[in-house]
């Protein structure tokens, strides 16, 4: 009697539907180049705090919601994206050094290095802002966008760092989630390093103002981080969905951070 060593044909099928349902997650998750100056589809997996850029013990941590306040329905109940969103929690006064607020990063030093920083054409993000972040720091008590750069200034040859920084306006409403805030339109932008005088945190610049800025010549201004960060200055507990960079829009869940194509 002879025996055949194999598989069935169920067998075989279903092993077949497993390896395309792992060759298709594993492909969403890698990083796409498309040649439009950093537009692509981004890991989940590099996402996460900033540690050299954390001061103090402050919390940015995917949760869930929030969802509310108490009383509010529709929409703004919940977040933009999904049922998640990056929490974000800083103290003003916490530790030993001056100034004595707490600092966080909540980015990503992988999937944006090298990129453009003239590529920028639409950043921006949803926040839950509350009446108890305004009475801690005022109106614009808020979250930033931060980008560590390369400036690449013809000037200025060995200057290799500076962070770009996105500063917003008041949110449009408190206790519930805003709709997107665009920062290529609101709020103001500043470099960090100086390197140009009129885009410092005294003179305030658009993003545009700030680009042309840095176009002098030099080999061009690349990226090498991006994040979602808050301090140091005032105590701020809130959160933050659907971080928006050109054509991606990153939602921030439980699980990881999924990446969206604007529509």
């Amino acid at each position: 009697m002879s025996t055949r060593f194999g598989v069935t044909r169920r067998k075989a099928l279903t092993v077949t539907a497993l390896a395309a349902i792992v060759a298709s997650t594993l492909s969403g998750a890698s990083a796409v180049a498309d040649g439009n100056g950093g537009d692509r589809e981004r890991g989940s997996d590099h996402w996460g705090v900033i540690t050299r850029n954390t001061i103090g013990s402050p919390v940015a941590d995917l949760r869930n919601g929030p969802f509310g306040s108490f009383g509010v329905t529709g929409p703004s109940a919940r977040p933009p994206y999904g049922r998640g969103s990056l929490g974000i929690e800083v103290a003003d006064d916490s530790t030993s050094l001056t100034p004595s607020s707490e600092k966080v990063d909540f980015g990503n030093e992988v999937d944006f290095f090298g990129d453009p920083v003239q590529g920028l054409r639409r950043v921006g993000f949803h926040v839950f802002q509350t009446g108890e972040n305004e009475s801690y720091g005022g109106p614009e008590n808020m979250p930033n966008i931060r980008f560590e750069i390369d400036p690449n200034l013809a000037a200025l040859p060995n200057d290799n760092y500076s962070t770009l920084v996105w500063v917003p306006e008041a949110a449009p409403v408190t206790n519930r989630w805003s709709g997107f805030i665009d920062a290529t339109s609101t709020g103001y932008w500043y470099l960090t390093g100086n390197e140009v005088a009129a885009c410092n945190q005294a003179a305030e610049c658009s993003l545009e103002e700030l680009k042309d800025a840095l176009d002098d010549g030099g080999a061009g201004a690349t990226i090498y981080t991006a994040a979602v960060g808050k301090g140091r200055d005032h105590m701020w507990i809130g959160a933050v969905d659907g971080l928006r960079i050109n054509q991606n829009v990153y939602d921030f869940e439980t699980t990881g951070v999924r990446t969206r194509r604007a529509g």
